[in-house]
């Protein structure tokens, strides 16, 4: 599933007290909340079998794609591609989390470590 159709996927429903976002957990081989503390960042890595699909729930992150370098603002969307080189650091005083979805076959064992701040390879 590609970027579009992920995306086609979502449903979004106005309520009167607001509205939520519904995603394709169909999809889905994981859903996760991620937390990072101040001051630190996940590897610089990528993923042969699976995308990603991640939603901000906080400010305070950096966050980079590709060549691509930006501070999302909270409820921000980020899609991923296969092979794609991501990280995610918090350069806020607080804790920000992210909540991530795998597309795609895969598990954790579907890292490739480009830069790691912690030694593992």
């Amino acid at each position: 599933m590609d970027e579009n159709e992920f995306r086609s996927r979502i449903i979004e429903d106005i309520r009167p007290w607001g509205k939520f976002r519904s995603f394709p957990y169909h999809e889905a081989r994981s859903i996760k909340i991620i937390t990072v503390n101040p001051g630190q960042s996940l590897s610089l890595q990528f993923h042969r079998q699976r995308r990603e699909f991640w939603v901000v729930l906080d400010p305070g992150l950096e966050i980079t794609v590709g060549e691509e370098v930006f501070q999302p603002s909270a409820n921000q969307e980020i899609f991923i591609p296969e092979k794609t080189p991501h990280r995610m650091r918090c350069v806020g005083d607080k804790p920000a989390r992210v909540m991530e979805i795998w597309l795609g076959d895969s598990s954790e064992d579907d890292i490739v470590r480009i830069e790691d701040a912690y030694g593992r390879e």
